[in-house]
């Protein structure tokens, strides 16, 4: 289990605005999504066990999130080059958003040091935020299960 890091952001503020290249050559930022609920996900790393899980758990709850209204948008260091295979491989019907140059994850508080294997290093917490219609952060999940963490977004986002 992933131990838990300390966030700067909190429930109540307002996300931080961003903009991005992202899977299939487009761009977005966070004001495109203005008026409805967004689900920002922040995960390692593309096509490793965990994140695959994790993605794929989206894409299998992706029509209930988008009956909704919800946005799904993954995030990761990785290049659109490596989102690209991502998405095609798992027919990820979601954006991925390219944070090469790590603003998001700094902006929003998830790169900081891990450890695997008793080796430290720096890389991307495993964190989601749903963000609001008003672009308040509504929720925040810390520490994540892969599999089980599309579900537990969508009853919060039922709440």
């Amino acid at each position: 289990m992933a131990k838990e890091i300390q966030l700067k952001l909190t429930e109540g503020d307002i996300a931080p605005d961003f903009s991005a290249d992202t899977n299939g050559g487009g761009r977005v930022s966070l004001a495109d999504f203005k008026g409805g609920n967004v689900i920002l996900y922040f995960y390692p790393k593309d096509d490793t066990p965990g994140c695959t899980k994790e993605a794929c758990a989206f894409r299998d709850h992706f029509a209930e999130f988008k009956k909704r209204g919800a946005a799904v948008l993954g995030v990761s260091t990785d290049p659109v080059k490596s989102h690209d295979k991502f998405v095609e491989k798992f027919k990820l019907p979601f954006t991925l958003l390219a944070d090469e140059d790590k603003k998001i994850v700094t902006a929003y508080g998830v790169w900081g040091e891990k450890s695997f294997m008793g080796r430290k290093y720096l890389g991307t917490h495993r964190v989601t935020f749903l963000i609001g219609p008003d672009g308040r952060i509504r929720k925040i999940w810390p520490s994540v299960k892969p599999d089980q963490h599309a579900a537990e977004v969508l009853s919060a986002l039922n709440s």
